[in-house]
């Protein structure tokens, strides 16, 4: 689990998440809401993990042009696609979730802060550069003492199952291989978990070609997770995508959820 040290001034905090589960949020204006107050303290984020911790990167800050709506806001029964990604990540016992924000930040932040969930955020004010960005903003957050590596998600892949997020973590922990990911019929899905050892790599990456060509270097057979999982394989950028996505997996999905995690 993480903790906090200090707090930078220019964070805030969403309400009902005291000590080390405080969700942060970097602002460039003041509070989003009424009820995020503002952490008091000096100087930089010092954040301390257990050793061999997994944090989770949730990539949240794109404008959705394609979709026409917020994908982070859409709704999923009684979820968004985000609280409903975070919903999940937590039942899969990732213990500290980021979500990287960009675009209309504001109306993210108050559609999460009615969830209740726990998570930590950082704004990628530099969001329309490239997905790349986003990465490496989170990278910036959980590259602390401790952790092994991280797991990276997008908003757009709302419905893979809690499985799917242990069947990584746990090939990384019994390979300790630099890149694992989901894979079903030849096709790669999400989460996918680096290595620490990889984070240098990523934030040196060519922003024209993303993080692609560093996870294509380090992929490994052993780092392959076949899984049944078709949650971790759908991709939703249209209102097309998720019509078809939402009758084929939202009816039953917090059912599924609930049911994963008890598992």
């Amino acid at each position: 689990m993480a903790t906090t040290s200090r707090a930078d001034p220019e964070l805030v905090r969403c309400p009902g998440h005291p000590g080390p589960r405080v969700a942060h949020l970097h602002l460039r204006a003041a509070a989003l809401t009424p009820d995020v107050a503002l952490a008091v303290g000096h100087g930089g984020i010092l954040a301390s993990y257990d050793p061999g911790v997994i944090p989770a990167i949730v990539l949240a800050a794109g404008t959705s042009s394609r979709m026409g709506r917020l994908k982070a806001n859409l709704p999923v029964g009684n979820d968004t696609f985000l609280t409903h990604i975070v919903r999940t990540l937590l039942d899969a016992g990732i213990d500290d979730v980021v979500i990287v924000l960009g675009h209309e930040m504001d109306v993210v932040v108050q559609g999460f802060s009615e969830s209740g969930l726990s998570a930590r955020f950082v704004e990628n004010a530099g969001y329309a550069s490239g997905q790349l960005s986003s990465l490496i903003a989170g990278l910036r957050v959980v590259d602390r003492p401790g952790v092994a590596a991280t797991l990276v998600t997008l908003v757009d892949i709302p419905f893979v199952s809690a499985s799917t997020v242990r069947a990584v973590v746990d090939r990384y922990q019994q390979t300790h291989a630099p890149i694992v990911r989901p894979t079903n019929r030849g096709r790669y899905g999400h989460p996918l978990l680096v290595d620490r050892s990889l984070f240098d790599q990523v934030r040196h990456a060519d922003p024209a070609k993303g993080a692609r060509p560093v996870v294509r270097a380090h992929t490994t057979a052993e780092g392959n997770v076949e899984v049944d999982d078709e949650g971790a394989f759908t991709d939703i950028d249209t209102p097309e995508d998720y019509q078809r996505a939402i009758s084929v997996f939202g009816r039953g999905a917090r059912a599924a959820l609930k049911s994963d995690a008890q598992s």
